[in-house]
């Protein structure tokens, strides 16, 4: 008795009339792996004397190798999905990107709160990555030094009580 090839096998635990994507771009429905997953979701598959993840398994025998520097994306966004037509080659700020996540979010924000554009002349980015708006940051800073020096110009109470109240009769 033969045994089956791995891709044989592969077909096997695949199966093909998953729902359909949600999403633009995913031609057809969604190939569900039916086989064993790791603990983030996605499908495992023994090939070739190691473990493998089926959807970098199945873009490798639709496309050839991955290359150098490029991580295997779900277009459909389901993690279970080995469709080839619903994976790419991109890289990983691109796979980052295109996902649900509060990087994309924060990424996708053009204007700052107040409205300004974070643009090359109007965009900080502070010492961990993110962006701050030079505008909003300056006018903070205005605010804020016209609030000392108002603090510093208060009016000064009088020393002799007794002149406050003459000036206050004669007022």
């Amino acid at each position: 008795m033969d045994r089956p090839t791995p891709a044989e096998r592969f077909a096997d635990k695949v199966n093909t009339a998953g729902p359909w994507s949600l999403r633009r771009n995913c031609p057809g429905p969604c190939h569900l792996w039916d086989g064993s997953q790791n603990e983030k979701g996605y499908g495992t598959f023994w090939a070739h004397g190691r473990t493998v993840k089926a959807h970098r398994y199945a873009y490798e025998q639709a496309n050839g190798p991955i290359p150098a520097g490029l991580e295997v994306d779900h277009r459909c966004r389901r993690r279970e999905c080995v469709a080839p037509g619903h994976l790419d080659a991109v890289t990983h700020r691109t796979n980052i990107l295109r996902s649900t996540n509060h990087v994309a979010a924060r990424a996708a924000v053009t204007h700052c709160p107040a409205g300004h554009a974070y643009d090359q002349a109007n965009t900080i980015r502070a010492k961990n990555g993110t962006r701050k708006c030079r505008k909003c940051k300056n006018a903070s800073a205005r605010a804020k030094r016209a609030e000392q020096r108002e603090a510093r110009l208060a009016t000064v109470e009088p020393i002799r009580p007794r002149a406050a109240r003459a000036l206050a009769q004669a007022a």
